[in-house]
C-alpha cells in the first residue's frame, strides 16, 4: 500500500500539480507564524518549544486522522488520505516550472528571460552573472529542490514505513525543512524580526533531519550516475566541509554528471556548466525517481510475504 500510495501521489501530481500560493502551503505559512508569533521570546528553551509546535503538531494531527479513518470507515479512506497528504509534500511541479522556464530560455538563446526567471526564483540579484553561471545556479537550486521535494520524502518515508508512519514522516520533514527556511530568509522592512535562538534552533533540527536523506539521496545519484566521480567527489567534499547536507548532495551531483558546481574553491574537476547539462541533471533525478520506486516496492512485497 506505502507503494501504491507513493505512486498514485505522483501520478496526480504531474496530472494536476499545487499551484503557487495553495491553501495546503498557505495553512502551512500562517501556522508558523503564528506560533512563532506567540512563542519566540529569544530564549532557547522557548525556541525550541516553537519548533516542536511548528513542526510536530501538524505531523500528529495528520497521524490522528490517519487512525480516526481506520477505525471508523476503513483502511480504504485512510489510504485515500495518505495518498492526499503525499501529494501536498511531495513532487516534482511544486518547483520545476522555473526550471522549465530557464531551460527553454536558455536553448533559445534569451539569456535576459533566463536571468529574470532565476532572480524570481532564487530571489536574488543575477544581472552580471554569466551564461555558465546562470546554468550552474540552476543546476544547483533544482537539485537541491527535487532532494526536499522528493529524494528526503523518499527517505523519511521508507524509513518510518515500517512503523506505520510514513505519511506523517513526510510532514515531519517537509514542515521542518519550510521552518527552517522561513526562519533564516531575509526579512522584509515590515517583517516581525525573530530571534538569533530561533534561527540556531530551527538550522539545528533541521540539519538533524537532513544528514541521513542527504546522504542518501548521494548516494542514490551515485548509483546511476558515474558512480566513482561521484562518490569521490562526495568524499572530497566531506572532507574539506564536513557536515554541509546540501554541500554533500551537489558534490555528488557534479561527479555524476562531470560538471562542475559550487564556488571555485570547492573541490573536484568537471565540465563548465552549460544547458546540455540541465538535461543531464532531468536524466539523473528521473533515473534516481525509478530506482526508488523499484524499492519501495520491493520494500512493500517483503512486507506482504512476511
Amino acid at each position: 500500500m506505502s507503494f501504491l500510495s507513493i505512486l498514485f501521489a505522483l501520478l496526480l501530481e504531474q496530472a494536476r500539480p499545487l499551484g503557487q500560493g495553495n491553501p495546503i502551503h498557505l495553512g502551512v505559512r500562517n501556522w508558523t507564524r503564528w506560533v512563532i508569533r506567540n512563542l519566540d521570546t529569544g530564549k532557547a528553551h522557548h525556541a525550541w518549544l516553537a519548533w516542536w509546535i511548528a513542526v510536530v503538531v501538524p505531523a500528529a494531527l495528520v497521524f490522528a486522522v490517519h487512525w480516526l479513518l481506520v477505525w471508523s470507515i476503513g483502511w480504504i479512506a485512510a489510504a485515500v488520505w495518505s495518498i492526499a497528504i503525499l501529494y501536498s509534500t511531495l513532487g516534482f511541479r511544486q518547483f520545476s516550472y522555473h526550471f522549465t522556464a530557464i531551460r527553454d530560455a536558455l536553448l533559445a538563446g534569451e539569456e535576459d528571460v533566463a536571468r529574470k526567471e532565476l532572480a524570481q526564483w532564487m530571489r536574488m540579484d543575477v544581472s552580471a552573472l554569466p551564461r555558465s553561471q546562470i546554468v550552474r545556479h540552476v543546476i544547483e537550486h533544482s537539485v537541491l529542490n527535487a532532494h526536499r521535494h522528493v529524494f528526503g520524502v523518499f527517505a523519511w518515508y521508507s524509513l518510518l514505513a515500517a512503523l506505520g508512519l510514513g505519511p506523517r514522516a513526510a510532514v515531519l520533514y517537509r514542515v521542518a525543512e519550510y521552518v527552517a527556511r522561513y526562519t533564516n530568509r531575509p526579512l522584509r522592512p515590515s517583517s516581525a524580526p525573530l530571534s538569533d535562538a530561533l534561527k540556531i534552533s530551527a538550522s539545528l533540527a533541521w540539519y538533524a533531519m537532513d544528514w541521513v536523506p542527504a546522504r542518501i539521496t548521494a548516494l542514490g545519484f551515485a548509483f546511476v550516475g558515474s558512480f566513482e566521480e561521484a562518490v569521490d567527489s562526495w568524499r572530497q567534499r566531506e572532507a574539506q566541509y564536513p557536515g554541509d547536507n546540501n554541500g554533500v548532495v551537489l558534490a555528488a551531483t557534479a561527479g555524476a554528471v562531470n560538471v562542475k558546481l559550487g564556488d571555485a574553491e570547492s573541490p573536484g574537476v568537471g565540465a563548465t556548466p552549460q544547458p546540455v547539462h540541465l538535461r543531464a541533471v532531468v536524466g539523473l533525478v528521473w533515473r534516481t525517481v525509478v530506482m526508488w520506486m523499484v524499492f519501495l516496492a520491493l520494500l512493500s512485497l517483503a512486507r506482504l510475504l512476511g
